[in-house]
């Protein structure tokens, strides 16, 4: 398969590289990627700024690789625009340093890269795993990410939609398995922490501290309990529970 890789944590990223590692043993792989740390800037484009564009050389990877000025999905626009030959068979966007859970897919550049695959009708993989900086530790995400391409390559035919991996940091064999699921909820207490810069002028620092859900059956809830994650997510936001409702209120 001739597959796209991408990420929002940048072209010298930890992740990315393991996961180009593992795919290019059986795959034909281009990496487009972002020239610098993007994470969670959900799916801005780039519109009035150009778009600066580099070829490199990434030691111990033979793919090709390119890094590019703007966002994730950026990359994928002009990776499928420009920088790709061909037809692209899927793109995967990742593997994130940090996971992708529960309604944190909604700020996720990781995710929204994907979602920009799928937009244009070429399926999707996002892969993420909890936050490390050692490289070894993204070997269990990358062979999970090849296993899952493997069992949805020929069954793959909803090609707009986007399955959303998520990988626990623990030994490959104390993982229970693959979990499909829902998107679970993951919320935050958010607040601003207010200083004087030198120049006496005001500014704010997020913080926040972390509320999540144990409903069962979502991928919050599965992670925790050492499984592999799965969930198919698509860029259509129309909520279908209540649309015949909201038509009744418009057109009594």
């Amino acid at each position: 398969m001739k597959l796209l890789l991408t990420n929002d944590d940048g072209i010298n990223a930890k992740g990315i590289y393991a996961l180009a590692k593992e795919l290019e043993k059986e795959h034909e792989v281009v990496i487009v990627a972002p020239d610098n740390q993007r994470s969670a800037c959900g799916h801005s484009i780039t519109i009035t700024d150009p778009l600066f564009v580099k070829e490199l050389k990434i030691d111990g990877i033979k793919s090709k690789a390119y890094s590019v000025s703007g966002t994730p999905a950026d990359c994928v626009r002009i990776g499928i625009d420009k920088l790709v030959d061909g037809k692209i068979d899927m793109v995967l966007s990742g593997i994130n340093n940090g996971f992708n859970l529960g309604t944190d897919v909604i700020y996720s550049g990781t995710v929204s890269a994907a979602i920009e695959s799928s937009i244009y009708k070429i399926p999707s993989i996002a892969v993420s795993t909890e936050i490390n900086d050692d490289i070894e530790k993204y070997s269990v995400p990358a062979k999970y990410a090849s296993e899952i391409l493997k069992i949805l390559k020929d069954s793959y035919t909803k090609n707009d939609v986007v399955i959303n991996v998520n990988v626990p940091l623990i030994p490959k064999e104390n993982i229970k398995g693959i979990k499909v699921c829902n998107i679970g909820s993951k919320t935050y207490d958010f607040y601003f922490m207010e200083d004087t810069s030198e120049n006496n002028d005001k500014r704010f620092y997020l913080k926040g501290a972390l509320k999540e859900s144990e409903e069962e059956d979502t991928d919050v809830y599965y992670i925790k309990r050492g499984y592999v994650t799965v969930t198919p997510l698509h860029y259509d936001l129309t909520n279908f529970k209540i649309l015949d409702e909201v038509d009744k209120v418009f057109n009594k």
